[in-house]
């Protein structure tokens, strides 16, 4: 008789451990799969640069890239590259008393018509995107600028660009 309430005692404690067990490792396999970024989306309009960067498709059997002649990702970083590199050569010499610079406010910069918070936006400015430094206002508080490689100059506040040397 002991013997039986032994083994019936043993076995319910083994039968709560391995549910316990099992629940726990369910539970660190749905933490852990929650701890990892998705792929990051390529659209349409994005830049040739931000294609390159995307992940490849993977086949669902292995774990090699798939390799199709038509397929864009691939194409791309092979041709942006050589336009590019024909581009850079040559840069426009800049105006009197501007610089090259960067943007270095993390968020990015609003690009507006005039040097004031309540001007219109004309556009934007990526972080680290390069910059011309055209001039200062008066209180030095904004600062007019050109976007590098385009024609758009607006306004940012100050305080939110570095120089460059080049």
């Amino acid at each position: 008789m002991l013997s039986s309430v032994t083994k019936f005692l043993l076995g319910f404690f083994l039968a709560i451990a391995v549910l316990v067990g099992g629940g726990v490792a369910i539970g660190l396999y749905f933490v852990n799969r929650t701890g990892i970024p998705p792929a990051k989306p390529v659209f349409s309009n994005d830049s040739p640069s931000v294609k390159a960067q995307a992940p490849k498709a993977t086949e669902p059997g292995g774990g090699k890239p798939s390799l199709k002649p038509g397929n864009q990702a691939q194409s791309s970083p092979t041709s942006t590259p050589t336009e590019s590199s024909k581009a850079t050569p040559s840069p426009k010499p800049l105006p009197s008393g501007a610089y090259r610079g960067r943007v270095n406010w993390a968020e990015g910069l609003s690009l507006r018509s005039q040097p004031n918070q309540e001007a219109e936006k004309i556009g934007g400015v990526g972080f680290n995107q390069k910059i011309i430094i055209l001039s200062e206002s008066e209180d030095k508080s904004w600062q007019k600028i050109r976007l590098e490689g385009s024609e758009q100059e607006g306004w940012v506040k100050a305080g939110n660009t570095e120089k460059v040397d080049q």
